[in-house]
């Protein structure tokens, strides 16, 4: 087996906090989010069996109102900044924890990309069927083709899909203990085929009054699930930030590997140094780049940002040309 098609990351305990090291809510607040987590954990049972029969655009405003409500529940604040864009998209995010993906359907209710162990987890397994998850098999190499292909039709039918190209989690924090494969190149091959933009999206977290960055979401090493749940349900004021960078749309000249190095860059705003190879990229709204490819090349431009906040109470969404921001409840 391809030793990079399992990847793996620099994290272990040391990346987590220790007792006392992010602020903490009650024993009894904590005990109260677990409650609502499990509530709508329990609603997201029956999501599963109504979401096959719904059309696409009610299904996905029941994942979504599925997934900001059980971000309130567990006292989650969501930030979003940039805009999505209105038409299908492959989206490529960095991977920290589970919660990545709630956050990714409480913004954007894409069909998703998950490893085949996800199957088989207890209430996220059958929403992620539900959902339409493609399912990856990673102990098989030889049908990532036609996984492809599946993202490839999804997108050629209209449908995002959200992929994590890293393969796995890691704090978030610290460079090195980035995954060394980086952003694997298969998944972009599928939006080169079928046309469609890559939106690369950051996702950080935050905490307490002051906002300080924090690692208590990140789910590493050999922690449990349940061990990690129980410390993000501790966390005062936890905020998840989604960032949303202009979409790169390639040719269908465009080399993937190419392609996914400068989502890559995107996503971690790697700055330009002499040594770089031409497909890196500088934190600078409004360049572009040029991907090679097969035998021409396609110009992709480097991501701006432009910010769009939140309230505690929902999600704030604004054009990237400064128009006021429109609040819209964690739970619609």
């Amino acid at each position: 087996m391809n030793p990079l098609w399992r990847p793996s990351s620099g994290c272990g305990p040391d990346c987590l906090p220790g007792p006392g090291d992010a602020p903490a809510v009650s024993a009894v607040r904590q005990l109260g989010r677990a409650a609502g987590l499990l509530g709508m954990l329990g609603l997201g049972v029956g999501l599963a069996a109504l979401l096959p029969a719904l059309p696409t655009r009610e299904r996905q405003a029941a994942l979504r109102g599925w997934a900001r409500s059980t971000a309130r529940a567990c006292g989650v604040r969501l930030e979003v900044r940039g805009r999505l864009p209105r038409r299908r998209a492959l989206l490529v995010a960095n991977h920290v924890s589970w919660w990545d993906v709630l956050a990714l359907l409480a913004v954007a209710p894409a069909r998703l990309v998950a490893k085949q162990e996800v199957r088989r987890w207890p209430l996220i397994g059958l929403l992620a069927r539900a959902g339409g998850t493609v399912f990856v098999d990673r102990a098989r190499p030889r049908a990532l083709p036609a996984t492809v292909g599946r993202v490839a039709s999804a997108l050629q039918s209209g449908r995002s899909v959200a992929v994590f190209p890293e393969g796995t989690t890691w704090c978030g924090a610290a460079a090195t203990c980035r995954p060394s494969t980086g952003f694997r190149p298969a998944m972009f091959q599928a939006a080169i085929d079928a046309g469609a933009p890559v939106v690369p999206l950051r996702i950080g977290y935050r905490c307490g009054v002051t906002g300080e960055t924090t690692t208590a979401p990140a789910f590493v090493g050999d922690e449990t699930l349940l061990r990690s749940v129980r410390r993000v349900l501790a966390v005062r004021r936890l905020t998840v930030r989604v960032e949303i960078a202009a979409p790169l749309h390639p040719g269908r000249s465009a080399d993937r590997r190419a392609l996914a190095r400068v989502a890559e860059s995107a996503v971690h705003l790697v700055p330009s140094t002499p040594t770089a190879q031409p497909t890196s990229v500088a934190a600078v709204p409004g360049q572009s780049v040029r991907v090679p490819a097969q035998p021409g090349a396609t110009l992709l431009p480097v991501p701006s940002r432009s910010p769009v906040d939140t309230s505690a109470a929902g999600v704030a969404e604004g054009s990237l040309a400064g128009e006021p921001a429109r609040e819209l409840p964690l739970a619609a």
